[in-house]
């Protein structure tokens, strides 16, 4: 299986790592300093204008969109496997896919809206989005039920009339706490009466509907990631016209799988990134400290670090490049697999690279000094977004095992 990207995708490469290199990785103080201030000042919530500042400059370098593959309304699109250098890059730091336009939830938000709505729903929500002008959110899970289970959402979405009347609770929904956010893409129950599969379906809900309430915003490790945020949203008796319905009724099961493959690509190629810069720490690190009369780099013990470290991040890159070329080549649906195994292996090789680099930091490592404490609970959280463990686990143990379907015991 060929995994080599595209020669648009090499050169797009070498010209993301020197934007990055020169305008985003010097900036990164910079960023948390405007952070800190926008806290002092009493309103963590609202966007960043050294984002924006980058954002043109990106966008003036045709460094834009890079993320949608076969949209006549982003042809600078890639497809998964030639996106997957680049998202790697962008995720050595945690806000610069925002610079490019292509951050989460709105990817994944704009996937949904690329594939399944109507021309309607693209021209009021898709284009702007595109345009960098709006941002959106991804109410899926919610805080009464077992959601690593989605058939157990209760979000009720009840057609009355012309309009759909909304009811339910979700937390987590990333994006949410951002100003700039216009619009949900709302995950609920449709079709009680249907089988598990078939009850659910999603719908587009502007952010400023009537009886909506932002009620709290939800940490991650104690970090809220403002602007952005991870909001629990109430929904009471929001209305919304049919119209604004994904796909049809019942459909929300199809949609959600089409949006969140590419999805896991992004995530687990940001993640090495991460964890691609976590390992160069921790060797800069080790070579330059000494404890008991040497170097703590010629410790044996962090020699065997240093080296399952790469194996760790080469073995995770190796399967999330060849799930983005079945993606790209046979399909979502026949690469089931390994997105699945992606989803399980990478974010669990980062966190352990992560790890040995906050050890080799000492106190350092878990301070506010290093980057690496934020990388690790964000990278602890992808254990659980887009599905726990367990979940693919039992995937990938099931497909196994229809291998075998028919045989004697």
């Amino acid at each position: 299986m060929d995994l080599t990207p595209s020669p648009r995708s090499r050169e797009l490469e070498r010209r993301l790592h020197d934007f990055l290199q020169r305008r985003v990785w010097p900036n990164e103080a910079a960023y948390e300093e405007e952070a800190a201030r926008a806290r002092a000042a009493g309103n963590p919530w609202q966007p960043s204008t050294l984002i924006a500042r980058l954002q043109a400059e990106a966008r003036a370098e045709g460094l834009w969109n890079l993320f949608l593959p076969d949209s006549p309304r982003a042809p600078e699109g890639l497809s998964n496997l030639d996106y997957a250098p680049l998202c790697e890059l962008m995720g050595r730091v945690h806000w610069a896919p925002e610079v490019f336009n292509c951050s989460a939830p709105d990817t994944g938000n704009m996937e949904v809206l690329a594939r399944y709505g109507t021309e309607e729903q693209q021209a009021r929500w898709l284009d702007p989005l595109l345009d960098g002008r709006i941002r959106s959110a991804f109410l899926m899970t919610e805080p009464d039920v077992a959601s690593s289970d989605a058939t157990n959402l209760e979000c009720a979405i009840r057609r009355d009339g012309d309009d759909y009347v909304i009811n339910g609770r979700k937390w987590y929904a990333s994006g949410a706490g951002d100003p700039r956010c216009a619009v949900y893409i709302v995950m609920g129950i449709s079709n009680p009466g249907a089988d598990r599969h078939h009850r659910h379906s999603m719908i587009l809900v502007p952010a400023d509907a009537p009886g909506i309430t932002v009620e709290r915003a939800m940490d991650v490790y104690g970090y809220d990631d403002a602007p952005h945020g991870h909001m629990q949203v109430a929904l009471q008796e929001v209305r919304v016209p049919a119209s604004n319905l994904l796909l049809g009724e019942g459909r929300g099961f199809e949609i959600a799988q089409g949006r969140l493959g590419p999805g896991r690509i992004h995530h687990c190629m940001r993640a090495i990134g991460v964890g691609e810069r976590a390992l160069e720490a921790m060797c800069r690190r080790l070579a330059s400290r000494r404890a008991f009369g040497r170097a703590l780099a010629e410790h044996s013990v962090w020699r065997e670090r240093i080296a399952r470290s790469r194996c760790l991040l080469d073995q995770a890159r190796l399967m999330v490049m060849r799930a983005a070329r079945m993606m790209d080549t046979v399909g979502n649906k026949a690469a089931r697999t390994e997105i699945a195994m992606i989803k399980v292996i990478a974010p669990q090789a980062v966190e352990q690279v992560i790890d040995w680099a906050v050890q080799a930091h000492g106190a350092a490592g878990v301070s506010q000094d290093s980057f690496l404490a934020k990388a690790w609970a964000h990278t602890r959280t992808l254990r659980l977004a887009d599905g726990p463990d367990e979940v693919h686990h039992e995937t990938i143990a099931r497909l196994e095992l229809g291998k075998y379907r028919g045989e004697a015991a």
